[in-house]
């Protein structure tokens, strides 16, 4: 999804996964399939977990990310998202366009054959000051 959307959106100009915050209650697989379909309109039949990264950032809350990958979906692509123009983008030209310095780690890893990772990642407003593998 390209984020050109929103006002005052820290994602603004980059590309990024579909997602959103966990409601009260909720897992993180319940979450990922309510927000792909409340996002893209589609409905995941196949996914896995893929890692868990978590990110800080100097004045901002920390976060931490469930990543997932989807191999298998129904339905129809929505055509307008509040969020940003959604469009499917090849794997090998993903890389090339504006995203999060931190998502150019992780990306190549959700393929990856084994088990889910952990990485840390830490913003001093747009810029990589630390990544590793691993929790914090």
């Amino acid at each position: 999804m390209h984020r050109v959307k929103k006002k005052r959106d820290v994602n603004e100009g980059k590309w990024i996964g579909v997602g959103g915050k966990l409601e009260k209650g909720e897992t993180p697989d319940e979450c990922l399939l309510r927000e792909v379909k409340e996002e893209t309109g589609l409905t995941l039949t196949e996914h896995a977990f893929r890692g868990k990264i978590f990110f800080f950032c100097e004045g901002a809350p920390d976060e931490v990310m469930y990543l997932y990958h989807a191999t298998a979906f129904a339905g129809e692509l929505v055509s307008e998202c509040d969020e940003g123009e959604l469009a499917w983008v090849e794997k090998k030209e993903a890389l090339s366009l504006p995203m999060w310095e931190g998502d150019r780690l992780f990306f190549p890893l959700i393929d990856r054959a084994g088990e889910p990772f952990t990485m840390t990642l830490r913003y001093k407003g747009d810029t990589l000051t630390e990544s590793f593998f691993g929790e914090p």
